[in-house]
């Protein structure tokens, strides 16, 4: 990397970091583009020029935090010896990530009140497949070793998907260990589904 190149990633990542502080204090709609200039000292030129918008900038964060989230999976992953046991352990990563993470106020305003540009949503559509790729591969695995019948892998990865992102609008208001017995639960029943064998 060159110094040039060294200098844009310095003034990205400055950017980045005032904005996410902000995000996090005032939340996402009422943080403006004129917040970020005066917190960072940049132009809004340049802060267009790196993110293209504010739904670009704040875009950029969640995916920050995604490869946080994931680079802690990776680490955790190797505890969790079975297929089953990750599912479990992913589960309550996700839990524990979505209650203590100091984003999750203002991406959930994000998602729910801002529009959207043609552009932001591909990204986000982009976003959603990594979800169901990860989870697609971690099931597959389970069909490999043998811990799961064989069956539609996609179909239950974005199911899987689906559960996730369910508890995380419910467990919000709920206290952690609730949180996480509903996450446990979602597992449970996931895996074994809630009729009675041998009917």
């Amino acid at each position: 990397m060159n110094k040039k190149q060294q200098q844009t990633e310095q003034t990205k990542k400055k950017i980045a970091d005032a904005a996410r502080a902000l995000f996090v204090q005032k939340g996402y709609k009422a943080t403006s583009i004129e917040d970020i200039v005066k917190a960072t000292g940049c132009s809004a030129g340049n802060i267009y020029y790196h993110f293209k918008s504010k739904e670009g900038l704040f875009l950029h964060l969640i995916e920050d935090w995604n490869t946080e989230w994931e680079v802690n999976w990776l680490a955790k992953e190797p505890l969790y010896p079975t297929t089953i046991d990750k599912l479990y352990g992913m589960a309550e990563h996700l839990a524990e990530d979505q209650l203590n993470h100091p984003l999750t106020k203002a991406v959930d305003e994000f998602f729910y009140n801002a529009e959207k540009n043609p552009e932001v949503e591909e990204r986000i559509n982009e976003m959603v497949k990594g979800y169901i790729d990860f989870n697609r591969e971690l099931l597959q695995r389970g069909i490999d070793n043998g811990e799961f019948e064989t069956t539609n892998v996609t179909g239950l990865a974005i199911i899987l998907d689906s559960l996730m992102y369910g508890l995380n609008q419910h467990t919000r208001r709920m206290e952690r260990y609730e949180a996480l017995a509903a996450y446990r639960l979602a597992i449970d029943v996931f895996l074994h589904g809630i009729a009675k064998t041998g009917r």
